[in-house]
């Protein structure tokens, strides 16, 4: 696991974590948090931008993915700006936030094909 926290000015305003997932040897889910009083300005997803960036360093990760609840439409822009694509919806996993619809989205970024590498000119 590894967790991050997310400080302004020595203010912690939140974390951001990235974690195995049992039988998916090759992926990791993030996860990430901020205090209402610090979101609504892109800190999240500048935050967890810089995790996918360090975990796509790790030679053993293919893909990442992204959990929130159905209802949670703050949480659903991180993964949209930074070029996840949705791909299940589940009965999420007691307990469930007053707030919350109890459906899992999943997101999912796969690894980025390095560019090829082009032939030397003569």
């Amino acid at each position: 696991m590894y967790n991050y926290a997310i400080v302004k000015d020595g203010t912690p305003l939140g974390m951001c974590q990235a974690y195995r997932v049992a039988g998916a040897p090759h992926g990791r889910r993030m996860g990430y948090w901020l205090h209402p009083a610090a979101t609504g300005r892109g800190i999240a997803t500048r935050a967890t931008a810089a995790v996918v960036e360090e975990m796509f360093s790790l030679p053993d990760v293919a893909y990442l993915e992204v959990a929130h609840d159905l209802s949670n439409a703050a949480s659903a822009a991180i993964p949209r700006r930074l070029g996840f694509t949705e791909v299940l919806r589940e009965q999420g996993t007691p307990p469930v936030a007053p707030s919350g619809s109890g459906i899992d989205v999943i997101w999912r970024l796969n690894r980025p094909t390095p560019p090829a590498k082009s032939a030397p000119r003569p």
